[in-house]
């Protein structure tokens, strides 16, 4: 096979008011025609850099310091940037990992995919519109005809990524950078898009650098993998290999942190931690003061070499002279993966659904009752509503305290709906009938204080957390404004105490706190509004993709916190989710989704392991597995 992308010694830095950041540190890899090369690894380590090192956007304040990109027989290093922009969109594309600021606001979706079909293809007009309309239906968008002429706000969050997966595959690039291409995407349609880039890959041998937190993705798609920490590869193996046997230690606490049926009830091995600052000049091994292995050889620095042939580890383990591939199996130090969860004082055995053979026992603390929300859809120069879209029809569920409820199904459904209308985020937007009670007090009559008061014991985590945090405000102003205006009885000084502890237990530095929140990862964002939603200490909190845009690392990380305050103040979740995983592990019961309506409800275990359902035996079947 011939290599399409070969990666030689890459050096990427940012120069910040903190320092020079060297957020890519000798990287070097190649991707043969056809093939497709994982990078995994926390956020922070570098790994969307590499991806923006690649097609050369990197923001203002960073450059490629040294190494060659060599994309066929082309160093991208060397080509200026009006050579890069015939470059971009024909020989090699990305996915970014945030569809909501990638995609242009004041654009139709299908206008935008036009201008990259006409920019590196020979079709224009009608011809580049019907093909951009294809595009939509084999990346699964619903009603493609119509909704090529839809704006990025009208779209859900997982649509908006399959619109940004058609417009990368349009002019199908040589090289294809999928930075987290499936996270905000349901099972099923996961699914799909996967096959549609192996398709690709087969017909016209698309090579492909897949940046993901996913390892189920990792194992069904890759041939490669390279495991990154803190701007370096730390282990570079064949997939089956690295599955089979993962050698250096940080690699082995990331597989003790993968929540799934067998741990529930457990503490996740989460690792503590997080990664060392990039500003730092490091003079020994860079997973040192994670690594409840490290010993005196590791302070000093350690190379990437071969363990086994084809299998490099960066790990003086091996360069200790020890027999290859030996390297013993680590825990996180302090945490005894085994140990099982302390359970709660009292878990209601509450059933979230609205089967008549599910009825709860005890009080529920939420119980939502024939819920139907429509958007009205308006036409003409007046506006005038034409009809309505009804996203949730018919909807009932109850809620204890200390509870999980889930809902799964597929994007678009009425499951983030169904949180926003809880929240009464949809007011003056949508009409909104049924019944929603917190605590006995019916959401729908609330006003002024009263709504506030209620704001104060219901919180969600927003799927964007791009979107749903302020940028022109500092992480420490974030998270104070909701505790100052729903906790006003906490003085400033016990407030920053607290906002202080919060950034601290969802595994981020102090020194947070007086940045901006572009100045984050996509997932450390995520952290940030776990933090906030956190901050006022609520009763109920709608999670919705609370550890998409999560490593695996710190989603432990989170999954642990989460438990931890269920089990001590009884915090009640609806949980909205595509991670089956996470469903498997944390949830007490489960509704499946379709359409607007409940298809099928029960105990986590019931519908999990018995689904009676065809549609939900399909979501099951398109997890991707370990």
């Amino acid at each position: 096979m011939s290599q399409v992308l070969a990666i030689d010694r890459l050096d990427t830095v940012l120069d910040t008011e903190d320092g020079r950041v060297h957020a890519v540190d000798a990287l070097s890899f190649a991707i043969e025609r056809g093939q497709t090369f994982a990078l995994v690894g926390e956020s922070g380590c570098g790994k969307s850099m590499t991806a923006l090192s690649v097609l050369r956007l990197l923001p203002d304040n960073g450059r490629v310091a040294g190494g060659a990109i060599r994309l066929g027989g082309s160093d991208l290093v060397q080509l200026p940037e009006s050579g890069m922009r015939n470059v971009r969109g024909r020989r090699v594309s990305i996915i970014f990992q945030e569809p909501g600021t990638s995609l242009n606001p004041v654009l139709t979706v299908g206008r935008q995919i036009v201008e990259v079909i006409e920019r590196h293809t020979a079709l224009r007009g009608a011809t580049a519109r019907a093909r951009a309309v294809d595009w939509l239906r084999r990346v699964g968008l619903p009603e493609p005809d119509t909704r090529v002429d839809a704006f990025p706000f009208q779209l859900s969050g997982g649509q908006k990524q399959r619109v940004m997966i058609a417009m990368a595959l349009a002019a199908e690039p040589d090289l294809l950078v999928a930075d987290e291409p499936t996270t905000a995407l349901d099972v099923t349609i996961q699914r799909q898009i996967l096959d549609l880039l192996r398709q690709l890959q087969q017909d016209t041998g698309m090579a492909m650098l897949l940046i993901t937190h996913d390892l189920g993705i990792v194992r069904d798609m890759a041939q490669h993998v390279a495991l990154m920490y803190a701007g370096q590869i730390v282990e570079l193996a064949p997939v089956p290999e690295f599955f089979a046997r993962p050698l250096h230690p940080y690699a082995q606490m990331l597989f003790a942190a993968l929540p799934e049926a067998a741990r529930r009830g457990q503490r996740l091995a989460a690792i503590g931690g997080t990664v060392p600052p990039l500003t730092r000049e490091f003079t020994a091994c860079r997973f040192i003061e994670r690594c409840p292995a490290a010993q005196p050889l590791c302070h000093q620095p350690v190379a990437l070499r071969a363990a086994v042939p084809g299998h490099e580890v960066r790990c003086v383990l091996f360069e200790a002279g020890g027999p290859a591939g030996t390297a013993p199996r680590v825990a996180p130090a302090g945490v005894v993966p085994t140990a099982p969860h302390p359970a709660p004082t009292q878990r209601p055995a509450a059933v979230a659904t609205a089967p008549p053979d599910a009825a709860a026992t005890g009080e529920p603390l939420l119980d939502v009752r024939d819920l139907r929300v429509g958007f009205p859809i308006r036409r003409g120069l007046l506006r005038r509503s034409v009809g309505c879209l009804q996203s949730v029809d018919g909807v009932s569920f109850s809620l204890s305290a200390g509870r999980t409820l889930a809902l799964v199904g597929e994007s678009g459904c009425g499951k983030t709906t169904i949180g926003k209308g809880l929240l009464q985020l949809l007011r003056g937007s949508a009409r909104i009938e049924g019944e929603m009670r917190l605590a006995g007090a019916s959401l729908g009559h609330l006003n002024g204080e009263a709504l506030r008061q209620a704001r104060r014991q219901l919180q969600i985590i927003f799927q964007d957390p791009y979107a749903s945090l302020n940028p022109r405000l500092r992480v420490a102003e974030i998270l104070e404004e909701g505790v100052a205006a729903l906790r006003p009885e906490i003085n400033p000084a016990a407030r920053r105490v607290r906002i202080t502890a919060l950034v601290d237990r969802v595994g981020l530095p102090v020194t947070c706190l007086a940045r901006y929140p572009h100045e984050f990862s996509g997932g450390q964002r995520q952290r940030l509004a776990i933090a906030r939603a956190l901050a006022v200490e609520p009763r109920v909190i709608v999670c919705d993709e609370p550890t998409s845009a999560l490593d695996v690392s710190v989603q432990a990380q989170i999954l642990n916190l989460l438990r931890d305050l269920q089990d001590e103040f009884g915090v009640a979740y609806l949980l909205i989710t595509h991670n089956f995983a996470v469903v498997e592990y944390l949830a007490d019961d489960v509704a499946v989704m379709r359409a607007g309506r409940i298809v099928e409800a029960g105990t986590a275990a019931a519908v999990l392991r018995q689904p009676r359902e065809a549609y939900t035996r399909d979501l099951l079947a398109a997890v991707p597995r370990i």
